[in-house]
This record gives C-alpha cells, sequence and structure tokens, in this order.
C-alpha cells in the first residue's frame, strides 16, 4: 500500500473515531438532560426512604436486578412486597430476561424459622430476600429495585401518556377506584396498577404473575419503540421519588445508554415455581402456601439463564414476547 493511500486510510478512521465520539458525547448529554428533567417534575413529591443494605455480588458479564413493588402505607413502619422479580440484562448481546417469583413459595428464610418467600423483605429488607433467592435458588443478584405502586403509575403515564394497550380478560375491579371492563382497550397507570394485582379469582396469585408478565411485554414494546427509547431517561428521572435503588450514577447511566442503544428485540419471561413442581398447602399461621421442588427449580432457573429450555418442565414456563 502507497504512503498517500495509508494517509486517506488514516484520516478516515481518524474521522469516523471523532464522529463516534461526537454522537456518544450528545448521547449522553441528552440521557442526563432528560433524566434531570424528569426529577424536576419531580421536585414537588415528598417521600420517605428507609435506607437498605444490600451484598449482591458484582457480576462482570450481566447486570441482575432485583425487582419488588411495594405496597407503601403510611400508617406502617414497614412495607410489604406485592411482586419479587429478578430482570437480567445482556449488554454484550442485548437480551433481556425476568423470572416472577411468586410471594406465596414457603421457604426457610436465613435467621428465622420457615415463611412465604415475601415475607423475607417484611423481616429484613431487600438483603434479607436476596440473601433468600441466592440460598434457594442460586442466584447472584448486585442490585435492587423497589417500586411504589404510585411510581409504577407515573413511570406508565409518562411512557404512555395516552394509555398501555392490554386486552382485558374479564370484569375487574378490586384494589383501586377502578372497575375494568373486558376487551382490548387503553389503560392509565393506575388502571394498569389495578390490573396488575387483581387476584380475585380462580387463578389467584398465578393469574396475577401471568398478568404482570402481560404488563411487562406491553410496556417492553412501548419502551423499545423509537418514541419510548427517547422517553425513558425522562421516566425514570420523574419516577425517581418513588424508587429506591443501588444503581446510581454512572452504573445507572451506562445501563440507559446500553437500552436506549441496544434495545432488546424480546423479553423471555420464567414463572417460579414451573409446572409440576409445586403443591398447595396451609401452615398453622402462615396460611396457603406454595410447597415446592427446590431443586427442579433450581435447575429451571440456571438452564433459562443460561439459554437452555431443554430441562425446562414444560415450553408454557418460558414465554418469549
Amino acid at each position: 500500500m502507497s504512503r498517500i493511500r495509508r494517509s486517506k486510510l488514516k484520516n478516515r478512521i481518524v474521522r469516523i473515531a471523532v464522529a463516534l465520539l461526537i454522537i456518544s458525547m450528545l448521547a449522553i448529554g441528552y440521557i442526563v438532560y432528560q433524566y434531570r428533567d424528569g426529577m424536576n417534575m419531580a421536585k414537588t413529591v415528598e417521600t420517605q426512604h428507609q435506607e437498605y443494605e444490600f451484598h449482591g455480588e458484582r457480576n462482570l458479564d450481566k447486570i441482575n436486578v432485583l425487582l419488588l413493588g411495594v405496597d407503601a402505607r403510611p400508617e406502617e413502619n414497614k412495607s410489604r412486597t406485592d411482586s419479587i422479580m429478578v430482570a437480567q440484562y445482556d449488554p454484550k448481546e442485548g437480551t433481556a430476561k425476568l423470572i416472577s417469583i411468586m410471594r406465596d413459595i414457603y421457604t426457610e428464610i436465613p435467621g428465622y424459622k420457615n415463611y412465604k418467600i415475601n415475607t423475607a423483605f417484611y423481616l429484613g429488607g431487600p438483603e434479607l430476600l436476596r440473601e433468600t433467592l441466592e440460598n434457594n435458588f442460586d442466584l447472584d443478584i448486585e442490585y435492587y429495585a423497589l417500586i411504589d405502586f404510585k411510581g409504577f403509575e407515573k413511570m406508565v403515564d409518562v411512557l404512555a401518556p395516552n394509555g398501555i394497550e392490554i386486552d382485558v380478560e374479564k370484569k375487574m375491579s378490586a384494589y383501586l377506584d377502578v372497575s375494568l371492563e373486558p376487551g382490548l382497550q387503553l389503560l392509565s397507570g393506575k388502571e394498569l396498577l389495578e390490573y396488575a394485582r387483581f387476584r380475585m379469582d380462580a387463578e389467584g396469585d398465578f393469574g396475577r404473575v401471568r398478568r404482570q408478565q402481560q404488563i411487562i411485554n406491553a410496556m417492553k414494546d412501548e419502551l423499545l419503540s423509537a418514541n419510548g427509547a427517547l422517553k425513558l431517561p425522562k421516566m425514570l428521572g420523574t419516577v425517581q421519588p418513588y424508587v429506591q435503588t443501588n444503581l446510581h450514577g454512572q452504573d445507572l447511566l451506562n445501563l440507559i445508554k446500553d437500552i436506549a442503544l441496544q434495545r432488546p428485540e424480546t423479553v423471555e419471561t420464567l414463572t417460579i415455581p414451573v409446572q409440576n413442581s409445586y403443591t398447595d398447602v396451609r401452615y398453622e399461621g402462615v396460611g396457603l402456601a406454595l410447597d415446592i421442588d427446590f431443586e427442579q427449580n433450581k435447575e429451571a432457573i440456571q438452564s433459562f439463564l443460561a439459554g437452555d429450555s431443554t430441562i425446562l418442565l414444560s415450553g408454557e414456563d418460558v414465554v418469549s414476547e
């Protein structure tokens, strides 16, 4: 190669590198601006956050977050968790997975006797719940995020001001001053929360988890659209007063940037316990609970996260949308 051609090639590489650097700086600047704009919108909200310890181990390849929907009631000193999920995002592959943990699983809680698994959060916050999940399912979780129900409403309304499209399966009314009619419709944040929390039917908590996963995928479709991705930083800033998390600073900005630039095409979901691995039981002082085969479900989780669904009991346990 001649000296002139090498010089032209070098100049071209330099121009491309400078262009990529400028694009990256503009993207980060936009993310920071939108996030702060959302925080400014939320400044009037008065919240009291409890400080939590969390000793999760860092995973260099994938990001694991314990997601907890929290029923924060002013009259109670301790909050209760209404939903337990473990989300995993792989920034290299641009893939996302979500594990829903049934809150009525009867299990050993470190330092306490056996209870339903959601009691771990009530007794010791996200750290005790993390320890419980690690001990029973070999799940290593680095981050946690608690979102109050009001924050969920705000998040939906910022992301989709006209509502999220959901095919409501039946008439529902339970927790909020909202009555849902069956059929395909656009649900506001408050209506979507009612849909997510409803369990006054034969399916009970299994139906609620199924609907929560349905909502996650519906919101994913909205969020991962070009318009939705641009709203992500502002949405996170707006719900900041309602969210408690140890995902801060550069880690948070990197996650937002990765998701915005490499949006997952699908979110695979798994419900624990998987089919044919549990029985309904009733314990004194506990009520109705789920006795599960922990080894079977541990194997299902590890196979799911490894991308191997052949070991799972049924194809219905894993959903990719």
